[in-house]
């Protein structure tokens, strides 16, 4: 059985990890870091997920990652991969990639 594995990092800390997709929020989704309520909370904080997953585009963009997963998953030669990993980057690794790797439709973590 192939397990997916979620991934949040930030571009300004480390080149982006190896992944089967690769998202890179820092251009698509609204960056809580300029609220200075918001500056010192993470992704996994409400006021900030719902910021986030606010954005016109959020729900599309997490449907459209599922969907390719789960294509991916299906097209997998087999015996299938163990792992599938998403990875979801930011600038900080801290708010947006946080809030979309949490997000409720993308695959569960291991």
């Amino acid at each position: 059985m192939t397990r997916v594995r979620v991934l949040s990092f930030g571009y300004g800390h480390a080149p982006a990890p190896q992944a089967d997709i690769t998202i890179d929020a820092r251009r698509h989704l609204r960056n809580p870091h300029h609220d200075p309520a918001m500056r010192q909370l993470t992704g996994l904080d409400p006021a900030v997920r719902r910021h986030v997953l606010a954005t016109p585009g959020a729900d599309c963009l997490i449907r459209h990652t599922t969907a390719c997963a789960t294509d991916l998953l299906t097209a997998l030669p087999r015996p299938p991969v163990l792992m599938l990993t998403i990875a979801v980057g930011c600038a900080g690794g801290r708010h947006r990639s946080v809030a979309l790797a949490e997000a409720p439709l993308l695959p569960s973590h291991p």
